[in-house]
């Protein structure tokens, strides 16, 4: 015969599984990847939790690009919207012209101390081509678009639905950009 303790720690502990099953199945197709933190040890993460509730701006970057100093305005708009549900995930890729050659502790390095960054960075990640990771073939394949260069921007409802694409020309500060972050945001 169980005490009430054990009881009721069973009862917990099968209220927490199925809390975290439910979650498991309510992810978002588009969002159900998990990474590794950029230059960390620790366990992958899964997009749709780290990131519940959020609109999210996905970025492949590199640190030797014409576009590198677009960091310090994706760092100023996570800053500027974050209270109000938004973060900017930020994917370091070598995929252009070998622009992001360095191991992640040198990319964590160098977008901390050069550009203050702060939003999530995650592991090196192939974003083109055959190789590409699963997560942007699902981004390509929403929006009908690769990255065409570094800084290739996928605005991501809270919902995990694809909401648009911006070429890496569009500045982070950049009208249209930040309307459509700005009605994401109020929808």
């Amino acid at each position: 015969m169980m005490n009430s303790t054990v009881c009721y720690a069973l009862t917990v502990a099968i209220a927490l599984a199925a809390a975290s099953e439910s979650l498991r199945a309510s992810c978002a197709p588009l969002m159900d990847y998990e990474f590794r933190p950029l230059a960390e040890r620790s366990d992958k993460v899964r997009l749709c939790e780290r990131f519940a509730d959020q609109v999210v701006l996905v970025v492949n970057t590199a640190s030797k690009c014409g576009y590198t100093p677009q960091y310090e305005g994706l760092e100023a708009l996570n800053a500027r919207y974050a209270e109000r549900g938004f973060a900017v995930a930020g994917f370091p890729s070598n995929d252009f012209m070998g622009q992001e050659p360095g191991s992640e502790e040198e990319i964590r390095e160098f977008c901390t101390l050069t550009y203050g960054v702060r939003f999530p960075m995650f592991e090196k990640t192939t974003v083109i081509g055959d190789q590409a990771d699963a997560f942007y073939r699902a981004l390509t394949e929403a929006s009908g678009q690769a990255p065409q260069w570094n800084f290739h921007k996928y605005l991501i409802a809270r919902d995990g639905r694809f909401i648009a694409a911006f070429p890496s020309k569009i500045t982070p500060d950049d009208p249209a950009l930040v309307s459509a972050i700005e009605k994401a945001l109020g929808d």
